[in-house]
């Protein structure tokens, strides 16, 4: 069985007012639009054509949600914990209410992710920087008293990063926060070499989220820009916020986020630093097949998988394994199952297959992506 998905964008303010709609090829809507949802959340499960929404389907049972994103400004610093750490927060927080603003946990699942990007260029942070690398970046930073006590923080022993993200976002002061902020924006507009880009991009996190903590913790990070086709996987643990641009976002069926930042939401400081993981490692970007029409984006976890598949003329078939959909991202495509019946998919839109078809033949000209639950 084939059903055709929509969704309405979800209006979060940190959403772009162009993105989503330039890439659909309609009319601005002039509001923030960030997130379209695409499974069986009851959070906003998708509607189905012909009347419904998929959660009537399925009965919630998806294992991932599948998202186009649309960042017009920075998303809040978080990371998300391990499926045993959800589960011990989950049990720790039964007694509070579901809507209680100190809850961290939404459910007992991890959140694993994994971003595609669609636009030219999709920029993020993800994960934290080499001690010592940060430590050179801040020497272009200046003497500022404040400049030099984060840098005193990380020429410590132990786990520096976590005592000093700790410090940061409970016990710096507001002056010492603006004036690391200040040593930034004037070492960006010297334009000191290797650091520019990261040094641009905190700038641009501090002017959307002036004096914020946040800025801080993103100076620590790893500055990421992804060209169009390439993945990044979030792995739990790893601390990361989008900054700008349209993606294909594939995720496990969970809410649970903790915050670092740049947000005016809930930040558990404790909590945070106990799922936060602090090892630094090279930015693992995915890379797409360089000939062929399909690129895979393996990822360590059995929640999901993505396929991007090209299409140029010539049909193709893909073997799928349980609920799968189909979401087009380019050019004029059409999916059919068992039965042969093609069923035209809109840029931006969904066809979602139930599990019992076991290949979609992709017939048309362009690019969809496919995704499942993983193997």
């Amino acid at each position: 069985m084939l059903l055709s998905l929509t969704n309405v964008p979800r209006d979060y303010s940190w959403g772009s007012t162009t993105l989503l709609a330039g890439f659909e090829g309609r009319e601005p809507s002039r509001a923030p639009e960030a997130e379209v949802w695409f499974g069986d959340h009851p959070g906003d499960p998708s509607d189905v054509d012909g009347g419904g929404t998929l959660d009537a389907t399925t009965e919630g049972t998806l294992p991932y949600l599948l998202k186009l994103l649309a960042a017009g400004g920075p998303l809040s610093i978080q990371v998300h914990p391990t499926i045993e750490q959800a589960r011990d927060g989950w049990a720790r927080e039964a007694a509070l209410a579901p809507d209680d603003r100190r809850r961290n946990y939404r459910d007992d699942n991890h959140k694993p992710e994994l971003i595609v990007a669609l636009s030219d260029t999709f920029e993020a942070l993800s994960g934290l920087r080499p001690v010592t690398e940060t430590r050179r970046m801040l020497d272009a930073l200046g003497d500022a008293p404040a400049v030099l006590a984060l840098r005193d923080r990380l020429d410590g022993s132990g786990d520096v990063l976590r005592g000093t993200i700790g410090w940061i976002l409970s016990e710096a002061e507001q002056e010492e926060i603006v004036e690391i902020i200040d040593a930034v924006r004037s070492a960006a507009d010297a334009r000191p070499g290797e650091w520019a880009a990261v040094l641009r991009a905190v700038v641009g996190v501090a002017e959307v989220f002036p004096g914020d903590p946040g800025v801080i913790v993103a100076l620590l990070m790893n500055h990421v820009v992804l060209r169009r086709g390439e993945g990044l996987f979030l792995r739990a643990g790893l601390l990361h916020a989008y900054l700008a641009g349209l993606g294909v976002e594939i995720m496990a069926a969970s809410d649970n986020v903790l915050r670092g930042g740049l947000t005016p939401k809930h930040i558990d400081v404790p909590e945070l630093l106990s799922v936060l993981d602090t090892t630094t490692e090279p930015v693992p970007v995915i890379r797409p097949a360089a000939d062929g029409a399909i690129t895979s984006y393996p990822v360590p976890v059995q929640d999901f998988a993505l396929r991007r598949v090209t299409v140029a003329g010539e049909p193709i078939v893909i073997e799928v394994t349980g609920p799968a959909m189909v979401l087009s991202t380019a050019g004029d495509i059409a999916v059919s199952g068992a039965d042969a019946v093609q069923h035209p998919v809109a840029i931006g839109a969904v066809v979602f297959a139930s599990a019992d078809e076991r290949s979609l033949e992709i017939s048309g000209t362009g690019e969809a992506f496919i995704a499942t639950p993983g193997r």
